[in-house]
């Protein structure tokens, strides 16, 4: 029975720690030449966040995503370590348009998913939603951190 008690702990502090980062979700909207599709997506800002972003999650909603949010166009790499679903990745340049898609990326994956050049953000969804929903790059991506779209 002992040997079970610091599985247990290493379970609670993961469970914690993705509570934690867990947070309130806002609109985002693409607009492309298939029309306009709305997720509600979590807003990793800052190192904390970022660092974490889905890892550990099981499951995603459909219509759900995290936006990393840079601030500052940036190079920005990318890897799939602890991050159980295989997700599509939209580097986003400043000008708010879909820069690059990384799609199906794959789960504890170590290998780097680059931006390919400087991005203002990086949004993660399901694995298959933009080839399901025809997002292309060049698609504008609207979001009140981008002010081009209220809250």
């Amino acid at each position: 029975m002992r040997a079970a008690r610091p599985v247990v702990a290493i379970l609670f502090v993961v469970l914690a720690a993705t509570a934690a980062f867990a947070q309130a979700t806002s609109r985002l909207v693409i607009e492309g030449e298939r029309g306009r599709h709305s997720f509600a997506v979590e807003v990793a800002a800052t190192d904390e966040t970022r660092q974490v972003g889905l890892m550990f999650r099981k499951s995603l909603a459909a219509d759900a995503g995290m936006l990393f949010d840079y601030q500052t166009p940036q190079p920005v790499a990318m890897w799939m370590k602890n991050t159980l679903i295989p997700l599509d990745m939209l580097f986003i340049g400043a000008d708010h348009r879909i820069a690059r898609i990384a799609e199906r990326t794959v789960p504890h994956s170590l290998a780097t998913i680059d931006s390919g050049g400087p991005v203002r953000a990086v949004l993660e969804l399901n694995a298959g939603t933009a080839a399901r929903l025809g997002i292309k790059a060049g698609d504008l991506v609207r979001h009140a951190a981008f002010k081009n779209l209220a809250p």
